[in-house]
């Protein structure tokens, strides 16, 4: 059933890259802490850099606390399921980092997603993570569901902010800042590009 891979290539690879949606799992050290689990998507916004890195991008939302994970330990779990097709989970378990909007590599780390437009999504940060383990197990439970198309409703909410009305939009939020269990979040005001 399950099988272990020292890294993504061919067929792992393949399936991820397929998949309209993944979803991350984080938690603090604490053992009473808050873990997360977010589901994420939009077309284009993933990347497999190489056969043991891969990439996301954080766009805006109502909480950073896989940020705030990441910035405290850096543990993280990424899996897709196969929803459509034969049925198939995979998950890679790893070393997450946020790369934040003036670190010198978030330029070039962004054009290694030629395929959307971050611009109207808010981007906070590039989520990158490195591979520890890889596994896949048989998914023989996930049901079929359909893919039609990416909502379009958050490019349009965030596409309305320029970088002072998201940064003021962030500082509203109770869980951006800092997490739910008061680790440091996203850094505010959100840093300029290139600073």
């Amino acid at each position: 059933m399950g099988k272990t891979y020292d890294r993504i290539d061919g067929r792992l690879r393949k399936f991820i890259e397929q998949q309209p949606m993944f979803f991350t799992a984080t938690a603090p050290l604490s053992g009473d802490g808050t873990i997360n689990l977010s589901p994420k998507g939009l077309k284009g916004s993933f990347a497999v850099f190489d056969e043991l890195t891969v990439a996301y991008l954080d766009f805006a939302g109502s909480n950073a606390e896989t940020v705030a994970h990441l910035r405290e330990n850096g543990r993280i779990t990424l899996m897709w399921c196969a929803f459509q097709g034969p049925p198939s989970i995979v998950r890679v378990h790893g070393r997450g980092e946020p790369v934040f909007r003036d670190d010198p590599r978030f330029d070039e780390l962004l054009a290694r997603f030629p395929g959307i437009d971050a611009t109207p999504h808010g981007l906070r940060a590039i989520i990158v993570v490195t591979a520890d383990l890889v596994r896949d197990t048989c998914g023989y439970a996930v049901p079929f569901m359909a893919y039609e198309e990416d909502r379009d409703l958050h490019g349009q909410f965030f596409s309305r902010k320029d970088d002072d009305a998201l940064s003021a939009y962030f500082e509203g939020k109770e869980d951006i800042a800092s997490s739910i269990d008061g680790l440091p979040g996203l850094p505010l005001p959100l840093p300029p590009r290139g600073a």
